[in-house]
């Protein structure tokens, strides 16, 4: 990057063999909560306002500007290996013009895909110095997922919104009404990482690397005190455990976050890598991006209910099976809400009731369940 010209994804071949996908669509790794997430985005109320009038104002060029004055910028000459994964990632997933790459000091291990009209990945010193050669493939394959995805527009918005909402927070009205939209962004987002995790494996089609280095953005890096097993575990206890009382915390404390738990990443990840979904892309079957075109967003939206309606039922989450027996029309509500708080409300108890002598009401009993989403 340089030598001042524009590199371009296909002119390097991978550091060791890895599969190539010529023309893979984003549809292939895009997890369905992602996509049903920006639906519902984009049907809240000022969105489309806020994001054409953002889309015009925003000084992108600025941005660029930034970047390029206080962080370096990644090429042969300067990290020459993250250039080397970068434009391996973009061969891999067909990506044409390699997005540029900056590395800027911040002990925080993070890294992003920001920019309206062209993407620019931003990692941290942190991030660089915790992870190794293959778990750094992973998140740069991650961010080169976002670019693929068209990602880094919404990010960028999201950056926006959420400083200036600092700024106008003395404003009651105006504030509540940015906060809506970062709220819904931020919920968009967290499903997009679930959808860049699954680039990330793409491009380095190393599982235990990519769980490596979730583990480390965890626990940092000490490799040698964690397991794989025992971390997968957490994410099965977590998803499980408590009662109604901790599935609403669950709620509470993810609002704030950019970004899923990292012990539900890894728990997603390795269900996608066991799956027949990505075996068939190892195999050569995905959605090519010349097929776009032809995908109804009834389609689409059908397959994220689907995978929302499968999800709820199968969730072991206190919440998640209320709301399928409540779907499916089984039992009182106060009574299993009650039941689920454990305690936490108190109720006086129902006095003992005789044989009813009426017909019983069976409304519910006799419906098939309804879709959980």
């Amino acid at each position: 990057m340089s030598d001042g010209h524009e590199h371009n994804g296909h002119e390097h071949v991978p550091s060791r063999q890895r599969r190539r996908f010529p023309g893979i669509s984003s549809r292939t790794y895009e997890h369905p909560a992602d996509r049903s997430a920006l639906v519902a985005l984009r049907k809240l109320s000022g969105f489309d306002t806020v994001f054409k009038a953002l889309s015009g104002l925003l000084p992108e060029r600025s941005l660029r500007l930034l970047f390029l004055s206080d962080s370096v910028r990644v090429s042969d000459q300067q990290f020459a290996h993250l250039n080397v994964m970068l434009r391996d990632a973009c061969y891999i997933l067909d990506l044409e013009k390699v997005p540029p790459m900056y590395v800027n000091q911040d002990p925080q291990p993070n890294a992003m895909c920001i920019g309206l009209d062209e993407p620019i990945i931003v990692v941290t010193t942190g991030l660089v110095e915790l992870l190794d050669g293959e778990e750094m493939r992973a998140v740069v394959g991650h961010e080169v997922g976002h670019a693929l995805s068209g990602h880094s527009v919404y990010r960028t918005i999201l950056l926006f919104l959420t400083s200036l909402a600092v700024r106008v927070a003395w404003i009651p009205l105006g504030n509540l009404a940015i906060m809506a939209i970062v709220t819904g962004l931020r919920e968009w987002f967290r499903k997009s990482e679930l959808s860049a995790d699954r680039a990330g494996l793409l491009a380095g089609q190393d599982l235990q690397a990519s769980m490596r280095g979730l583990m480390k953005i965890a626990g940092g890096n000490h490799l040698h005190e964690m397991n794989v097993d025992a971390f997968l575990a957490q994410a099965e206890e977590y998803e499980a455990g408590g009662d109604l009382r901790d599935s609403v915390l669950k709620i509470l404390n993810v609002l704030p976050r950019s970004h899923p738990f990292t012990t539900v990443r890894a728990a997603e990840l390795k269900k996608w890598a066991e799956s027949r979904d990505y075996q068939r892309i190892m195999d050569g079957h995905y959605p090519r991006r010349d097929e776009d075109k032809d995908t109804s967003f009834r389609d689409s939206w059908r397959e994220s209910a689907n995978h929302y309606s499968t999800h709820v039922k199968s969730s072991k989450d206190p919440l998640m099976k209320l709301v399928t027996d409540l779907a499916g029309g089984a039992g009182d509500l106060g009574d299993r809400v009650r039941r689920g708080f454990g305690g936490f409300t108190s109720a006086s108890p129902k006095p003992p009731q005789g044989p009813q002598t009426g017909p019983s009401d069976s409304s519910g009993e006799d419906r098939p369940p309804r879709d959980g989403s």
